[in-house]
């Protein structure tokens, strides 16, 4: 899938901290039960990566990508363990838009969204976004940057999203909140798939398809 379609899927990519690659396909059923199909599992742990082989193994409707991707070799070996996108906090040194999976940049600075346009991006991941000027901050990018589309990421949850969401040029925001750390420790399916319901019908604006 290109990025474009998969940043299309859902209003909400569940930002996914693995502890256990056991709970990592029964993790993901859930969340595509409620209408999460792309996944974000971050590489933050020993877990991460057997993780994302058991998704992209075992869990059809699932859109695994790799998060906290901070090199061309982790984006390499993300791709190399199923993954089919990435994400990164940042700009990544030499990194252009085409790779072996596509990648969502992070950028916090017009400066850093301009390098990105150069290298070929045209969708970003904006973070942390609650820090570095929230809703505020996507707006006074529509003017200057119209081909940039955005998926807000850091310090967002059902009680922001929708602000987000409300804007043209965010296509889909990153979050958390759809898999509590103690509900995915105890289980708890039943909730978190109910969780991924309610984001999963969250509205957007964005109604124009991207051009990346």
């Amino acid at each position: 899938m290109t990025l474009e379609e998969i940043m299309g899927l859902a209003p909400v990519i569940p930002v996914l901290i693995i502890e256990d690659a056991a709970a990592a396909a029964p993790l993901a059923r859930a969340l595509c039960a409620g209408g999460l199909t792309a996944l974000e599992v971050t590489l933050r742990t020993p877990a991460a990566t057997e993780a994302i082989r058991r998704i992209a193994g075992e869990v059809e409707e699932a859109v695994v990508g790799a998060g906290t991707v901070t090199s061309a070799s982790a984006r390499q070996a993300a791709a190399d363990a199923g993954a089919r996108f990435a994400v990164s906090p940042g700009l990544i040194e030499g990194e252009y838009a085409e790779g072996p999976i596509p990648l969502l940049p992070g950028v916090a600075t017009a400066s850093e969204l301009m390098r990105g346009l150069d290298h070929g991006f045209s969708a970003f991941k904006l973070f942390p976004a609650s820090v570095v000027g929230g809703v505020g901050l996507i707006r006074a990018f529509a003017s200057p940057f119209p081909q940039a589309v955005f998926c807000p990421t850091g310090g967002i949850g059902p009680d922001n999203a929708p602000d987000y969401l409300a804007e043209p040029n965010v296509a889909c925001v990153g979050g958390s909140w759809v898999a509590p750390k103690a509900a995915v420790a105890a289980g708890d399916w039943a909730r978190i798939e109910a969780l991924a319901r309610e984001a999963s019908r969250l509205p957007r604006a964005r109604t124009r398809p991207l051009s990346l």
